[in-house]
């Protein structure tokens, strides 16, 4: 071994961890790829904030040595997942070849389809499936036009889980310490005028839902945009989902909303509970 491959830093050098150690996560060492997952931390540094990034701007931002961070990146664009010009890097389209495998080989967003479709005859507007990834709302699956939302629900979509109606029904479904936890520490972000950043307000939204059963959200994300979500349970009745519409306010009140809209979502969310 010679001398610089022996002070190489440890995200440089190792790519396995000790055997028989367990990680965080509980998976033992002996089974866990360090380069791995130092390689999906960089794909997912980049976002609109961040979309061309240095190997100096990389490393801050991961936590890795400029020198290991510079070595992924090259490696991501020798593969093809980065391109670069002159000492920035931006993510390629080969990366929505991963993100796209999901919706290619995952069974719910399939199983969910006809019955987004419908939904949306029974009410003439626009369905979404989603679920939780950590702290983000994920869309997966939806039916209609969009006539109403301009921000980002589309297939893949993430948005911070508190600022949309089918976020805040799963996020009644989790324990309550855990979610009380989480609204402590997050970085409440205005979007609106109207969206709520107070951690009390958020959690009393929250336990409201959990009582009714259902969600309803109002301008939150956008100004003028009223959404409403159902649970989606699985045979077990643990919440695996969430069905969601987002309509405009000015059309008519919360109540004729609920009234036309929540049996629809709710009739299809009864229908899939022992299909999910």
């Amino acid at each position: 071994m010679n001398e610089r491959d022996k002070n190489a830093p440890a995200e440089e050098s190792s790519e396995v961890g000790e055997v028989g150690e367990p990680t965080e996560g509980g998976l033992s060492r002996r089974d866990w790829i360090a380069g791995l997952e130092k390689g999906l931390l960089i794909l997912e540094a980049f976002d609109f904030d961040n979309q061309r990034m240095t190997s100096a701007q990389v490393a801050a931002r991961t936590g890795l040595s400029r020198t290991a961070a510079r070595r992924y990146l090259l490696t991501l664009e020798h593969l093809g997942y980065l391109h670069s010009e002159g000492k920035t890097f931006a993510l390629t389209p080969r990366v929505l070849k991963v993100g796209w495998s999901y919706f290619d080989s995952a069974p719910l967003p399939r199983i969910l389809q006809p019955f987004l479709q419908q939904i949306t005859g029974q009410t003439g507007e626009a369905v979404y499936a989603s679920v939780l990834d950590g702290w983000d709302l994920v869309f997966i699956a939806r039916n209609g036009a969009t006539r109403v939302m301009t921000t980002g629900f589309v297939l893949g979509a993430r948005v911070p889980a508190q600022l949309a109606s089918p976020g805040i029904v799963m996020l009644s479904a989790l324990p309550e310490q855990q979610v009380r936890d989480w609204l402590a520490t997050c970085a409440m972000t205005p979007f609106t005028p109207h969206t709520i950043t107070d951690p009390d307000q958020l959690y009393a939204l929250i336990a409201q839902a959990r009582q009714l059963g259902y969600a309803v959200v109002e301008q939150q994300l956008q100004t003028g945009v009223r959404g409403i979500a159902v649970p989606l349970k699985n045979r077990h009745a643990k919440v695996i989902g969430a069905l969601s519409l987002s309509l405009p306010m000015a059309a008519e009140a919360r109540e004729q909303t609920l009234a036309r809209i929540l049996p629809a979502l709710q009739q299809a969310a009864n229908a899939l509970i022992n299909l999910v």
